[in-house]
């Protein structure tokens, strides 16, 4: 392999591992203090121990270091089909338009 296609190699590699951080779009970053016992989650105003985790009311999975999105979006279904979120269950349910009781296939999804 000539040095050419190694140093490629090398900044693809570099280029993957410098996006990886930012691929998870469905996460926002709190700040912590050394001192912290405890933090606050922004959305339900309810207080957590550090090293605690937990899914506030709006289906983000949290510690006090930072909140996720607990749930993934669902792409490629049909387009008889339609998304429906559950809050209840923090997921989306993709069905005929025509027929809630038909689930459709999903290809993928993003997030989580």
């Amino acid at each position: 392999m000539s040095l050419t296609a190694t140093m490629k190699y090398l900044a693809l590699a570099f280029l993957l591992c410098a996006l990886a951080p930012l691929s998870n779009g469905a996460c926002h970053h709190k700040v912590m203090k050394p001192d912290m016992t405890h933090c606050q989650d922004t959305v339900d105003e309810t207080w957590h121990a550090v090293g605690s985790s937990w899914r506030n009311s709006r289906c983000m999975d949290c510690t006090c270091g930072k909140c996720c999105s607990g749930f993934s979006i669902p792409v490629g279904f049909p387009d008889y089909c339609v998304k429906v979120f559950d809050p209840e269950a923090c997921e989306y349910i993709v069905h005929k338009k025509d027929d809630p009781s038909v689930l459709c296939p999903v290809r993928g999804g993003k997030g989580k």
